[in-house]
């Protein structure tokens, strides 16, 4: 992917709206590792997706500043709910913030905690499931998934070629490749799936649960 032709791209696909557009720039001013909001491109694509599976409910695990809990929320029916978790208490009030300024933010429950003790209380199925936290705890995170993932659902998994990492890092991988490597083998040898990886930034891992 050139720089040119992500150009073009951008160029010829539905816009990302103010919002989105403002959450992007402030991400990038204010916040570290800025690479991790999904951006314009993918945002759409997340969306398109969430229009395709049509899911009544949606998890999220790592929501970062919101903007790809934002394009989720915007696909999904008006009485549908996008559930995501975020680790890092820090964030909290820049995510509350943009939430209640958009205006599908009302289709959205924050939990600010971890992941492997909230997902036991919410107490409903997913449709699709999002995951784009930690990649140390990929494969954690993906058998939690399975579990409240109903049959026939999907699970979008992001950074899952780790900017060429999986096959470049030869020596003293380190741990984040390391998850990311194990998850990819994981969900290969998995029967209870269909696995498909498209090669869009760092990798978007789709996974299509058997009914």
């Amino acid at each position: 992917m050139t720089e040119e032709l992500e150009e073009y791209i951008l160029a010829h696909i539905s816009p990302e709206g103010e919002m989105l557009r403002r959450l992007n720039r402030e991400t990038h001013l204010y916040h570290l590792r800025p690479r991790m909001c999904s951006g314009h491109l993918q945002g759409r694509l997340l969306k398109m997706f969430v229009r395709m599976i049509a899911p009544k409910a949606i998890l999220e695990l790592g929501t970062f500043t919101g903007y790809s809990a934002l394009c989720l929320a915007e696909g999904i029916a008006p009485d549908g709910v996008v559930h995501t978790i975020e680790i890092d208490d820090e964030l909290e009030d820049f995510i509350r913030a943009h939430f209640d300024a958009s205006e599908y933010g009302s289709r959205i429950v924050l939990h600010i905690g971890d992941a492997e003790q909230i997902i036991p209380t919410l107490d409903t199925c997913f449709d699709l499931v999002f995951i784009d936290a930690n990649k140390r705890d990929y494969v954690a995170y993906y058998e939690m998934a399975m579990q409240v993932l109903n049959p026939g659902g999907f699970i979008i998994a992001d950074n899952t070629l780790w900017d060429g990492k999986v096959v470049t890092c030869t020596e003293k991988i380190d741990a984040q490749t390391a998850g990311i490597l194990a998850f990819n083998d994981h969900v290969a040898a998995d029967d209870r799936v269909e696995v498909v990886i498209i090669p869009l930034r760092d990798g978007l891992t789709i996974i299509h649960k058997k009914k």
